[in-house]
């Protein structure tokens, strides 16, 4: 499988309504350092987002996670994605503070949904 000189790999961890999904999303290396992973989301002729060695852990449930080499997730159920460079998964109590802020949005967004 051929690389792609024009992209950089973010790792990335992405929320939908059903699962928290850990991987790598590849970026335009000509974008704006900051802006990045947004213009890419914000792509309007972009239906689905790619995602290379993808882990997929179900939010109900104590399940195994699932791993893919590649995984096309469509735009419609991607609530969030956060670079997990700027994601804090080490145990500290930094980190339990953000979990449960993680947690208590989750909650908030879940309870907006209109279905």
């Amino acid at each position: 499988m051929a690389k792609n000189v024009d992209t950089v790999p973010i790792e990335v961890s992405i929320l939908t309504v059903d699962h928290d999904i850990k991987g790598i999303v590849h970026v335009s290396k000509y974008t704006n350092t900051n802006r990045e992973l947004t213009d890419l989301l914000n792509d309007k002729e972009r239906r689905f987002l790619a995602v290379t060695n993808a882990e997929i852990y179900p939010r109900t449930g104590n399940q195994t996670p699932r791993k893919y080499n590649f995984l096309e997730i469509h735009m419609d159920y991607v609530l969030m994605v956060h670079p997990s460079s700027q994601a804090v998964f080490k145990d500290s109590g930094k980190t339990q503070e953000d979990i449960a802020r993680f947690r208590e949005l989750r909650l908030k967004l879940n309870q907006t949904r209109p279905f």
